[in-house]
């Protein structure tokens, strides 16, 4: 008896395989039948074939959502399927505007350590914190950029949510230089040598840079698309401008006002 049950189950099973087959065959068939049609109505009426591309891009939106387990992946925007399509001398076109233009913000900042050079000269220990509060000023921007960059992208966020964005950027910028800011006082005072006051200068300084940093970071997407512009040319660089500018008579103007306090002359 054991035998035959064995013999029994194998033609069963062969016999599920192949209905299986036969119903991916049909399923091929007929998406086959259904791509020549498109084709041959994108050739009689061009006005169908905007519609034969969104039913394009919504079937590989769907395949990619169910590759990725429905999860939002990386935003695939029409600029992007264009880029590698775009000369050097068209991206170079593009950006170099703005970025002559931010460079000459900059300059501010030569002004602002004239003004403040009798401070450098009696205290010159806050001539080692400066390239320190920019490049985290923007480190702390960029974070920030880029995240709300891809929450637009993927369409979590919309114009609407700005006060929401902004808020949330600006407390989580505050609460990590509050941390950061700490650490660094600490360390500049016990295993750098650092005197206390400028210890107690950088320590301040570091929060409201990472502040200004994440609220400007977060802020200045919306802004660009309020005035039409492209936030992913401009919100970067116009990041770092402002706040290396506000970063740095931000430090000065708080070693001015503790330095006051540990009554230090100027």
């Amino acid at each position: 008896m054991p035998p035959t049950t064995t013999t029994t189950r194998q033609p069963t099973k062969q016999m599920e395989d192949s209905s299986v087959l036969q119903e991916l065959k049909e399923t091929i068939r007929r998406q086959a039948a259904e791509i020549e049609t498109l084709k041959k109505q994108q050739a009689h009426d061009p006005s169908s074939q905007s519609q034969g591309t969104s039913v394009t891009a919504t079937a590989n939106a769907k395949s990619t959502a169910a590759g990725t387990g429905g999860h939002h992946g990386p935003p695939v925007l029409l600029d992007e399927l264009d880029y590698l399509q775009t000369s050097c001398w068209m991206l170079g076109r593009k950006r170099v505007g703005w970025l002559s233009v931010f460079l000459c913000s900059l300059s501010l900042t030569a002004l602002i350590v004239n003004q403040f050079e009798e401070t450098l000269s009696r205290q010159i220990e806050l001539a080692y914190f400066v390239p320190l509060l920019a490049g985290h000023g923007g480190n702390t921007g960029g974070q920030t950029v880029g995240t709300v960059l891809a929450a637009f992208g993927s369409g979590t966020i919309s114009q609407k949510d700005a006060p929401r964005v902004i808020c949330k950027e600006a407390c989580t910028g505050a609460m990590v230089g509050s941390l950061l800011g700490t650490c660094v006082g600490l360390v500049c005072y016990f295993l750098m040598g650092i005197s206390t006051e400028v210890s107690w200068v950088v320590a301040c300084t570091i929060p409201l840079v990472s502040f200004i940093a994440a609220t400007l970071a977060s802020a200045l997407p919306f802004l660009c698309l309020v005035f039409d512009l492209d936030p992913t040319v401009i919100a970067a660089p116009a990041m770092t401008s402002l706040v290396d500018v506000s970063g740095l008579l931000s430090y000065f103007l708080i070693a001015n006002f503790i330095f006051r306090l540990f009554k230090i002359e100027l």
